[in-house]
This record gives structure tokens, C-alpha cells and sequence, in this order.
């Protein structure tokens, strides 16, 4: 823990006098899983860094391996009367930080206050083209048609007002690296309002790319900043942008 936030990255840049405080895993130091990167756990909650290409939870195609599936059985090893329960989800080829409440009540205080509760969510996302300025802001009204594919709706006010900002860490002339952040947290937000300003997430073919150079989605959620809803302290987890979506620059 570096200024009382929780750091993962393994080469975190340290500057003179900062306090650093190593924690011990306790009941999560015998966790075993797959696919996934246990980041922090406590009676309360346990939050995790999703592989790429791995299902959140159930959907109702099938039976898959999810993140919720393989969580909870590992949990359940440790403690036989545990519980899990989802509060939010990622894309099945999104990967990056996810948290899990132990506790119906912790569930609800999480999702029933999720724009107050939630103070930063940070994701990178490797788009097509070029962006030529390099910070921006992005607000429209989103809605689901009969195809569950969300979409700007033409007429302001109908539907959900979203609001995504972004700015450029890098580029190229095929591709660049933007650094975005959640406003309001609606369903593919981000490939929507990517998209609508011509600049779809590489591999999003559902949301207009027309390449697919790393062969996943190109999105990674990688900051997670929160107020604990039972202890009430700032809980920050940050991972860094995966090698993979950078291969593009080399």
C-alpha cells in the first residue's frame, strides 16, 4: 500500500520518503485459481484481475467457465459456507479489475449506490486510426435496440445520458492507445462512444472494426477506485496496460 492506496504494479515508480506498507494475504494465500489474479480480499470483498476471453458470469447460452464460477469454487474450498455475489461485469474479451461482495447486504450498498460509491474507473483501449486530439469528451444518450446492440440515440434525452472522456498515450498512423474514463457507468459504453467518433476498439467487430490485430478486444479495465462500503476507506487497484495491447508500437 503506497499513500494509503493499493498498488499492484510490480514496477511501480517510488519517489524519496514515500511510506510503503506490504500486506500479507490471510485467508486468501491458499486461493488457487485460473485465469484470473486475486488483487485484494477481506470478510467483505474480493476483488480480481480478469484474463481476456474468460465470461464474467453464467450467460444463457451454456454452461461456460466464468470468472463468478471459478471464484466461488475456490472459495468455497476455504470456506464451506461462504458466499459470492456479482456486482458488476466485464465483456468476456475485456480484461483487467473486477470486484465480488461476500454478502447480499454488501451487494446491494455496491449496486444500489454504484455512481457514489465508485470514484474512478480507468480503462485503455487500443482503437483504429489515428486520433488526432488528444483528449476529449464524449456525452450522449445510449439504448439497447431488439438486437441487444447499444447504440447513440439521435434524439437528446432518449435514453441514458453516458459520459466518457479520454485522452492519448500514444499513437501511430493505424492505431492509438487512449487512456478512458468512465462518467456514468452504462452497457458498452465505451465501444459505443469509441465508435461513434470513428475510432472503433481494435478487434470490436460488433462496434465497427475492421481489424483485429491482436485477436481479443483491445480493451483492459485498469483502475478501480472505490469507498469501501463497510469500512468506508478509499480502496484504489491499478494494473497496468498488458503488453499484448502494445505490440502495435514496436
Amino acid at each position: 500500500m503506497i499513500r494509503d492506496q493499493f498498488v499492484t504494479w510490480f514496477n511501480y515508480q517510488l519517489e524519496p520518503g514515500m511510506d510503503v506498507i506490504v500486506l500479507k494475504k490471510k485467508t486468501s494465500q491458499s486461493l488457487t485459481l485460473r485465469k484470473m489474479n486475486l488483487l485484494y480480499e477481506d470478510e467483505h470483498l474480493i476483488v480480481i484481475e480478469k484474463s481476456a476471453g474468460l465470461l464474467s458470469v453464467a450467460s444463457k447460452k451454456g454452461n461456460d467457465e466464468t470468472a463468478f464460477s471459478i471464484l466461488k469454487s475456490a472459495v468455497k474450498k476455504n470456506y464451506p459456507n461462504a458466499e459470492l455475489h456479482v456486482v458488476h461485469r466485464l465483456d468476456r474479451d475485456t480484461s483487467g479489475v473486477m470486484m465480488f461482495a461476500k454478502s447480499k447486504e454488501i451487494q446491494q450498498k455496491l449496486q444500489d449506490n454504484w455512481d457514489a460509491v465508485v470514484t474512478k474507473r480507468i480503462y485503455y483501449a487500443l482503437v483504429e486510426g489515428c486520433v488526432k486530439n488528444m483528449k476529449g469528451e464524449i456525452v450522449s444518450s445510449l439504448k439497447e435496440n431488439k438486437s441487444l446492440k447499444v447504440y447513440s440515440s439521435k434524439t437528446p434525452g432518449d435514453g441514458q445520458k453516458a459520459i466518457t472522456r479520454y485522452r492519448v498515450l500514444k499513437r501511430n498512423s493505424r492505431y492509438s492507445m487512449l487512456e478512458v474514463e468512465l462518467k456514468t457507468g452504462r452497457k458498452n459504453q465505451i465501444r459505443v462512444h469509441l465508435q461513434d467518433i470513428g475510432h472503433s476498439i481494435a478487434g470490436d467487430k460488433k462496434y465497427g472494426a475492421t481489424t483485429n490485430p491482436l485477436r481479443r478486444l483491445a480493451l483492459h479495465a485498469g483502475i478501480l477506485e472505490f469507498t469501501h462500503p463497510a469500512t468506508g476507506k478509499c480502496m484504489h487497484f491499478e494494473t497496468p496496460i498488458p503488453a499484448i495491447l502494445e505490440t502495435v508500437f514496436r
